[in-house]
């Protein structure tokens, strides 16, 4: 796997299976930096096969994906603050608008 911003130097194994796709090697190294021993293993995806589970989740995930690949397609700064700040106004209102159903002594 690739380091960068949203992927650390180093992954877990769980992280790396579930990025993998068919037909993909995946290399495992344990290294000791004490005594120099290091141990490489390799696994080939096969198949793969997906259990889904609840679809709104699904469906969350997805425009997370897609809305966080818009932003980092946008260069103009000023396009994201004012990006950021119609998300959290709409939030604020959003959140006002449910808060309603407050309890009140009588």
């Amino acid at each position: 796997m690739e380091i960068g911003p949203n992927q650390p130097l180093s992954a877990s194994v769980t992280d790396a299976l579930l990025a993998a796709a068919e037909d993909e090697q995946i290399i495992l190294a344990r290294n000791c930096w004490a005594c120099g021993w290091a141990e490489e293993r390799s696994v080939v995806i096969d198949s793969i096969e997906t259990v889904e589970g609840e679809a709104d989740t699904i469906e969350r995930a997805t425009l997370v994906d897609e809305i966080t690949d818009e932003l980092a397609a946008i260069d103009d700064v000023e396009i994201l603050e004012e990006t950021l700040a119609t998300i959290r106004g709409k939030q604020r209102t959003d959140s006002a608008t449910t808060d309603t159903n407050t309890d009140t002594p009588e």
